[in-house]
């Protein structure tokens, strides 16, 4: 059956949208009863953010607010806490200047800019809590815990992106992947259909 690629786009958001929201609450679940005594916070939301973003672009304005709201609804937490972390979550968009200077294709072609986009959207979701928790009151100095806590979120994210880098058309823009599958198949059929034998090169 084929699907257009506005439903492709649907269907991936969508499988994506319940990983993060799934995986946000799982690990608030396992904070909140399992290891209460830990001061370091593991989230898998930079993680998937940095994919998303790739894959999709501003998309994942709608994951980093679910992936907040996940948190948020597991823990018990303030109307307050509620906006920090939803709009906080969004800052992460900042990691999109990577896209728009460099390009997609940059970002991933190398460990160290693909690290350091990573870094980028993780300091940017931290600064992004940490602005909006100074509306309601929050202190200048709550940005070194905020980065502090959540340090171990960035190394499971350098870890997770760095590792789908590697696999075909995870971390990838999706537009560029599916045209070059497209071309890979179209030389396939073309090379079948003429009875190249593509490893000999002979007809």
């Amino acid at each position: 059956m084929n699907i257009t690629f506005r439903q492709y786009r649907t269907i991936d958001l969508v499988i994506l949208l319940i990983i993060i929201t799934a995986a946000e609450a799982l690990t608030a679940v396992a904070a909140k009863y399992w290891f209460t005594g830990e001061i370091y916070v593991l989230s898998p939301t930079v993680a998937v953010l940095c994919i998303v973003m790739m894959r999709w672009g501003g998309y994942a304005a709608i994951h980093a607010a679910a992936a907040g709201a996940a948190l948020c609804a597991v823990t018990g937490a303030t109307p307050e806490q509620f906006v920090i972390y939803c709009i906080g979550n969004c800052f992460s968009l900042l990691g999109l200047l990577w896209f728009r200077f460099a390009g997609k294709d940059k970002v991933r072609a190398k460990v160290l800019t693909t690290a350091l986009f990573t870094v980028t959207v993780f300091l940017a979701v931290q600064v992004g809590r940490w602005l909006v928790g100074l509306f309601f009151g929050g202190a200048l100095a709550d940005i070194g815990s905020f980065i502090a806590s959540d340090s171990l979120s960035l190394l499971f994210a350098v870890v997770v992106v760095q590792l789908t880098r590697r696999l075909d058309g995870v971390f990838e823009d999706q537009k560029t992947y599916l045209f070059r599958v497209q071309k890979e198949r179209e030389r396939q059929e073309a090379a079948a259909e003429f009875g190249v034998d593509e490893d000999a090169g002979e007809i």
